[in-house]
């Protein structure tokens, strides 16, 4: 077990952060998470890592954009100072360009930490590149960091040539990465406790079941994907589900729509499941269908791809780059809905397909483990703070 001590700060630490964390615990055993919303610990990983809830964060919108992340302020308790000076971190890694990494950036002169800026991913939402005072700050922020790092090249990309982030002091390797055994419940016992919500029904194994996770909101593009599923139906193409899982603003709408259309038979609305049941879904669904317009990352395809499923990818998720065309999935302008159906149909087309790719998306996550994901932490760690390891 090596000495150094890491602390995370993390606006949210919610389930999909929890994997790595425990196997970066697993290295160094002084590590801990400090955030402000703090959800309990994901199911298997009970106490699997220091974690400490730092207030409430509060997010105050600026401007509102339907089909984007829209412009946002998010407050950060300033009490966050006296646990890390209680903690005495060697690293810190600081999630984005929050209250909390300008904080620990101004400290450094008197705490001596290292500091890393962790920069989930690039998208046009959280980018800032027209707001001249914020890419300033960024640009202040990161000459102030030791390092930087993201999931996606992408994001590597932004931080190198907008931010001015120095070759050397960028790395670039996904730290998000679910764990499988989290979501590997194919037939969940019977639990009086759980819903049908919780709990699908098997499903049909005549039927090709396409599978959406996810905010029912417009950002996340369903819409587009509903439209497809109408291009498909209008084609007789098949014999198909799609399963929705998720709840948001639109989903009345949109249910109302798809019966319109003639697809009440084809969709099936499972609203929102809490994360210790999506397991069942992503293992009875056979591809899983990603459409939104806007994300940084996309967990969800990393959590579809680690059950062995072949993933229909939005190219304006920072999570395409996992997707290998042809060989685990298809990356698809979620804007151009008649290409998606065109992807879909192969797989009704072609019924062995959704098996074969699914079969090489397990195999493509083998490297990016949680375990995976924290040697790399570790080797940042290490590379700032080289002697204070034995």
């Amino acid at each position: 077990m090596k000495k150094l001590r890491i602390a995370w700060l993390l606006t949210s630490a919610f389930y999909y952060w929890q994997p790595t964390m425990k196997s970066l615990s697993q290295l160094f055993a002084e590590t801990k998470v400090f955030t402000s919303r703090w959800h309990g610990y994901a199911p298997g990983l009970e106490n699997s890592f220091q974690v400490e809830v730092v207030g409430e964060r509060k997010i105050v919108s600026l401007t509102k954009s339907e089909q984007s992340y829209g412009d946002n302020f998010t407050y950060l308790p300033l009490t966050i100072i006296k646990p890390l000076f209680t903690f005495k971190p060697d690293v810190i890694f600081s999630n984005s360009f929050g209250m909390w990494t300008l904080l620990v950036l101004l400290l450094k002169p008197i705490m001596r930490w290292r500091v890393v800026i962790a920069y989930e991913g690039s998208s046009p939402g959280v980018d800032y590149r027209h707001s001249a005072p914020r890419l300033a700050l960024r640009r202040m922020m990161v000459s102030l960091a030791d390092a930087c790092i993201s999931n996606s090249q992408r994001g590597g990309d932004y931080l190198k040539t907008v931010l001015n982030c120095p070759p050397e002091q960028l790395f670039v390797h996904p730290y998000e990465v679910p764990l499988p055994h989290i979501l590997a419940v194919e037939s969940p016992a019977p639990d009086e406790s759980l819903t049908n919500r919780v709990k699908p029904p098997l499903k049909n194994d005549s039927a090709c079941v396409f599978l959406f996770v996810g905010g029912v909101i417009a950002r996340k593009g369903l819409n587009f994907l509903l439209e497809a599923c109408r291009q498909l139906e209008s084609q007789e193409k098949g014999n198909y589900e799609l399963w929705v899982v998720g709840d948001g603003g639109q989903k009345a709408d949109l249910e109302c729509w798809s019966e319109e259309q003639g697809l009440k038979e084809r969709i099936r609305w499972w609203g929102r499941v809490d994360y210790a049941g999506l397991g069942s879904y992503f293992h009875q669904a056979d591809v899983f269908i990603f459409p939104t317009l806007e994300d940084t990352w996309g967990m969800v395809v990393l959590e579809a791809l680690v059950c062995g499923k072949p993933v229909l990818c939005s190219q304006l998720a920072g999570a395409c780059e996992l997707i290998q065309e042809g060989k685990n999935g298809f990356i698809f302008d979620p804007r151009e809905p008649q290409i998606l159906a065109q992807k879909m149909a192969q797989f009704l087309e072609q019924p062995s397909l959704a098996a074969i790719l699914g079969e090489q998306a397990k195999t493509l996550m083998e490297q990016y483990s949680p375990e995976q994901a924290a040697q790399f932490l570790g080797r940042v760690a290490e590379t700032l703070c080289p002697l204070s390891t034995p």
